[in-house]
């Protein structure tokens, strides 16, 4: 049985990190590398630490993929894991999205975590999440 945990976040830091490309690609979009901190409450209450990559065009249009490390609570059960998302946008919108938790990164009463989930942005900016997710036993 799936288990839904909801919250929203803040984005309390993020570090744009220089990286040197192994071959030189110009493209119409840039794109770049940056680390992140998370701050989440709600059903999902935690931290991240986050390893981000994208890329945004002078238009608006950009994408971008994400690796996070979550420590915390999903509705009360406490431990860490991994989860990767990806996403595209024409500026004003989210298509092209991808969100898993990748299964054998759970770690105390989360271990065995499987599942996915996803993000939104409200108009106010309020920025949510939701994991769908269950624990698979050995």
């Amino acid at each position: 049985m799936s288990t839904r945990s909801e919250g929203t976040f803040a984005v309390a830091g993020f570090v744009p990190v220089d990286v040197e490309a192994a071959v030189a690609v110009t493209t119409a979009m840039p794109v770049g590398l940056a680390t992140m901190e998370k701050r989440y409450s709600g059903d999902v209450d935690g931290v991240s630490a986050t390893l981000f990559s994208g890329g945004q065009a002078p238009d608006g249009t950009g994408t971008y993929v994400a690796v996070e490390s979550f420590a915390g609570r999903l509705s009360g059960r406490g431990g860490s894991f991994v989860f990767v998302h990806a996403a595209s946008t024409h500026g004003e919108d989210r298509y092209a999205e991808h969100f898993a938790i990748a299964e054998g990164s759970g770690t105390g009463e989360l271990a065995g975590i499987a599942g996915g989930g996803g993000m939104s942005v409200d108009e106010d900016g309020t920025h949510r999440v939701w994991f769908d997710w269950s624990l698979r036993t050995a």
